[in-house]
């Protein structure tokens, strides 16, 4: 697949397009800086874009609230097999392999600088790595993760269609060896009321930097494709079949 030269701008809903912005997001030589980031108990070295033209250089604030979410729930994550979507850096799935000892393979959008420094930043954790452009066909036909994680990759409203039909792919994919198993779990935004968490599930972390109404547009199209949303922690949300709620 022939690699996207756009400005992030481009992928945002609205007609107003600005090609002069496409030109010099074109020119822009690559250079990198290695960065240190503290995560719940460790603290890890990133290596980053000092600019990408698709914002995989950044480290959004969701990615270090879903850490700490996790760390408080960790009966929501261990013993998952996890596939991370838009992983940007690779920090993420670096730090829920450290803390975890989680399955974890770590996937992006079909661009060989993005590709090259997640494995820069992944060469030791042994963890695997997957080319997946959101809308395009899956790389493996079978896939078998009962969990899907993401941070703050709700920032391209033109590209919700796309993740939406990905992720529904990965959802009704899944076939479990045996019973499906769920895990009950409190919400943070409703103490006292119990819910679960199925597998398989999506669960991701979003803190918002676009409009409400764009942001609902979302999760909207989640629910037209027979996803149910939950709003479960501070900036944590869990997606998940309709038909896999438990009665």
């Amino acid at each position: 697949m022939d690699i996207a030269l756009f400005s992030p701008s481009s992928l945002f809903a609205g007609d107003d397009d600005d090609s002069s912005a496409d030109e010099q997001t074109t020119e822009t030589s690559l250079s990198y800086v290695e960065r240190r980031h503290q995560f719940p108990g460790m603290e890890l070295i990133i290596q980053e874009f000092s600019f990408h033209q698709l914002n995989a250089n950044l480290l959004w604030p969701g990615t270090f609230a879903f850490a700490e979410w996790l760390v408080q729930n960790p009966s929501c994550i261990k013993g998952r097999r996890c596939i991370e979507l838009g992983s940007g850096t690779g920090a993420l799935a670096i730090f829920l392999r450290k803390s975890f000892d989680l399955d974890i393979t770590t996937s992006d959008y079909d661009d060989q600088e993005i590709e090259e420094n997640i494995a820069h930043n992944c060469s030791k954790s042994n963890i695997i790595f997957l080319t997946d452009s959101w809308g395009d066909t899956f790389p493996i036909a079978d896939p078998d993760w009962d969990l899907v994680v993401a941070s703050d990759i709700l920032l391209y409203v033109k590209q919700y269609t796309n993740l939406t039909k990905s992720l529904s792919f990965l959802l009704k994919a899944y076939k479990p060896s045996d019973n499906k198993s769920v895990l009950l779990m409190e919400s943070e935004e409703n103490p006292g009321i119990w819910m679960n968490l199925p597998k398989p599930a999506f669960l991701m972390s979003w803190r918002r930097r676009i409009g409400k109404e764009d942001e609902s547009l979302f999760f909207a199209g989640c629910e037209k494709a027979g996803l149910e949303v939950k709003h479960i922690g501070s900036r944590v949300y869990c997606i998940n079949l309709i038909e896999s709620k438990s009665t």
